[in-house]
């Protein structure tokens, strides 16, 4: 069983993408599973039902589409799959907007890195605790 929780990540710009991929991986229990770049992309990866997860991870602003796209696909996912939002644009208007799409938590790139982080250890730790352990 693995206690890592699988992360999947929405971002387009190459140098967040990396240096948040190698922060959640250093400093939190989470295995990152693969990325994308675009709404369809990151759709078609997150709903693909031979895709395990535990955490998504998306941007609002992407190179096509838009993150509300795929927040909107995954309004359907399983209980245990949570939804996060890291963005520059963190406003209480989108924080709304992400609310009703059922995220699990909104974070701002600018200043919230370490809330993200100890959310993922949070959940890490609820993973581990679960009977099934996923």
């Amino acid at each position: 069983m693995d206690s890592r929780l699988q992360t999947y990540v929405v971002e387009d710009n190459l140098t967040i993408r990396e240096n948040l991929i190698g922060t959640l991986e250093e400093l939190t229990c989470a295995t990152v599973v693969g990325f994308a770049e675009t709404e369809d992309h990151a759709r078609a990866w997150l709903l693909d039902t031979g895709n395990q997860w535990d955490l998504a991870i998306v941007d609002l602003f992407l190179k096509q589409g838009s993150g509300l796209g795929v927040l909107q696909a995954c309004k359907s996912r399983k209980p245990t799959q949570m939804l996060v939002v890291l963005s520059n644009y963190a406003t209480p208007d989108i924080r709304r907007r992400c609310a009703e799409f059922g995220v699990d938590a909104v974070f701002d790139k600018s200043n919230e890195i370490d809330a993200l982080v100890d959310f993922c250890l949070q959940q890490a730790k609820a993973l581990r605790a679960s009977p099934s352990g996923s």
